[in-house]
């Protein structure tokens, strides 16, 4: 992956975290909801495992996790690291809109 590309990623990953993270917060009134659901969202995108085989044959399924974990680039790394900074960014976000006195939020 080109320098270009890695940093237009992570910017777009941050971004669309950020925004999804908002949106959960204010319709949840759950601040830190995303930064609890990010990772399996991005284990999700790291494995190409059903969710359900981590109940129903899950030796197999959290070696291969294991497996994809290790293999994984710097540059994936950086862009999925990106998107959490993008969910935690949301969640400081709404706790300083609400100290500040907005209740919608």
């Amino acid at each position: 992956m080109s320098i270009p590309v890695l940093i237009i990623s992570m910017v777009l990953f941050l971004v669309l975290f950020f925004g999804i993270g908002f949106i959960a917060n204010m319709l949840l009134r759950m601040t830190w909801i995303l930064c609890f659901i990010y990772p399996v969202i991005a284990l999700s995108m790291i494995d190409r495992i059903a969710f359900s085989r981590y109940f129903t044959d899950p030796g197999t399924a959290f070696r291969q996790l294991g497996e994809h974990l290790s293999s994984i680039h710097l540059s994936d790394a950086l862009v999925l690291s990106s998107g959490l900074a993008g969910a935690l960014l949301a969640g400081v976000a709404i706790k300083a809109l609400r100290k500040n006195g907005y209740r919608m939020f």
